[in-house]
């Protein structure tokens, strides 16, 4: 993804809960935040697919739990 391989990243995620790395150091985007976890990016994206497990933006899964008690 980057070409620096010795360079630290952070776990970064949006409103729509979202994931993403980001290398440290640098201004996030606007609309993103730290997640807290920080490491190289392969850790990173690791630990991402350990925790972003219903790809759904945040939106579309509250819309479909509100339809589901409907």
């Amino acid at each position: 993804m980057f070409d620096d391989t010795q360079r630290e990243f952070r776990v970064v995620v949006n409103d729509e809960e979202q994931y993403s790395i980001w290398p440290s150091g640098r201004d996030l985007p606007a609309g993103w935040r730290d997640e807290g976890r920080t490491g190289s990016e392969e850790d990173c994206l690791a630990h991402i697919d350990e925790i972003w497990t219903d790809l759904r933006p945040l939106s579309l899964r509250l819309a479909a739990e509100t339809a589901s008690r409907s």
